[in-house]
């Protein structure tokens, strides 16, 4: 057994985190004993550096090659949640899962994230498929198109302690994923919506009770970030009228997150164009002495110095609005400003994560097949993704 002996620096960040030597060194033990350890290759500014670095492999990918491996290429299907969704006895578009993920394949997609199992009561199989019938069903129609099944943004018990019936419904759907060949299962919330420290301690006991439960049926479970999750952790200072700190010590949400939750059985996937709303969003705070501190959040830097973590993100683009309150408009991958290309050439490991296309506002109801031309514009832009000489 590794025998971890606290070094001032350790002594410090547990400190600048409030958490004591139990927990501090209980945390390091899961790194350790997740075999997932490598030399840190890079750091993200204002938090430290958890062991999670895994090698970079672009050293071997040579100059100019594709940055997302075409097995790799994915996309959620919350952006074609219109065609999914639609009458196939009304209209000559592709309808319904089967008719989607014949489309999606012929662009060249490998790789699907579900974003629940409805679809129009009038398509092959009806309405929910959310069953082992269904999730059968859906496993046939993937292997028929030469697609893979990569997570889905579904159930996370709201329970806790779990109650029963929340246990019973999260083991059904971690068969589903089974049966449809994921390696990964999680949803699309943030594991707290609180700015707090004491609810982010909460949010990792369940989430490292639920990733428990997901690795002993052999899947990674993963939680999905929007911008909130970037902002400061309120974790110090004066105190409100209800007890509450007010004040923060620059660690973000999420990097807390990091810190407090299992490395062996819980994962995270980057929302890229998120991130970049939360750069935008959240650059200064007050310190725990009340001095005004700025910190411009590095999405890439956090992935690289906890590489192993991310297994997934999502692919999303925008084009810069600085009067909309988030920094970004949302537009189809490749058509925005978000530099993918250096995005994805600093996090390296690209045979090890899976990007997945997404637009929020693909859909249009006056343009009934936006959502898939947007697809597979999106496809394209990923495909021409080159690393730069």
């Amino acid at each position: 057994m590794t025998d971890f002996r606290e070094t001032p620096a350790d002594d410090a960040l547990r400190a600048r985190l409030g958490i004591d030597r139990r927990r501090f060194l209980s945390t390091c033990t899961a790194v350790a004993a997740g075999a997932i350890a490598a030399p840190v290759l890079g750091a993200a500014p204002s938090f430290a550096q958890t062991g999670n670095e895994v090698p970079d492999e672009s050293a071997g990918d040579g100059r100019g090659q594709d940055l997302v491996p075409a097995h790799k290429r994915g996309i959620i299907l919350y952006t074609v949640r219109d065609a999914t969704g639609r009458d196939p006895l009304s209209s000559n578009l592709p309808s319904g899962f089967r008719d989607v993920f014949k489309e999606l394949a012929r662009y060249g997609y490998k790789q699907v994230e579900f974003a629940g199992y409805g679809q129009h009561a009038n398509a092959p199989g009806g309405a929910n498929l959310e069953s082992v019938a269904g999730a059968k069903l859906l496993r046939g129609w993937l292997d028929e198109y030469g697609l893979r099944a990569q997570g889905n943004h579904g159930f996370i018990p709201s329970s806790w302690p779990l109650s029963a019936s929340d246990i019973d419904t999260f083991k059904k759907h971690l068969e589903i994923a089974n049966i449809l060949g994921m390696d990964h299962m999680g949803t699309g919330g943030d594991p707290t919506g609180s700015s707090y420290k004491a609810d982010w301690d909460v949010a990792a006991d369940k989430w490292n009770a639920l990733g428990e439960i997901a690795h002993r049926a052999g899947l990674k479970l993963y939680t999905h970030n929007h911008d909130a999750a970037y902002g400061f952790l309120l974790d110090g200072g004066p105190l409100d009228a209800q007890g509450r700190p007010t004040r923060s010590s620059g660690i973000r949400k999420l990097e807390y997150f990091l810190q407090v939750s299992d490395p062996r059985t819980v994962w995270l996937e980057m929302d890229i164009f998120w991130a970049h709303v939360a750069q935008y969003k959240f650059h200064t705070y007050t310190a725990h002495d009340g001095s005004p501190q700025e910190n411009v959040f590095d999405p890439a830097a956090l992935v690289r110095a906890h590489n192993k973590r991310y297994p997934l993100f999502h692919a999303k683009d925008g084009t810069r609005n600085e009067t909309n309150g988030m920094g970004y408009d949302m537009v189809p991958f490749g058509e925005g400003v978000i530099d993918y290309t250096t995005f994805f050439s600093r996090v390296g490991r690209k045979n090890y994560h899976n990007p997945m296309v997404e637009q929020d506002n693909a859909p249009s109801g006056t343009d009934l097949g936006q959502s898939l031309k947007y697809a597979r514009i999106g496809y394209d832009n990923m495909a021409a993704l080159r690393a730069r000489h």
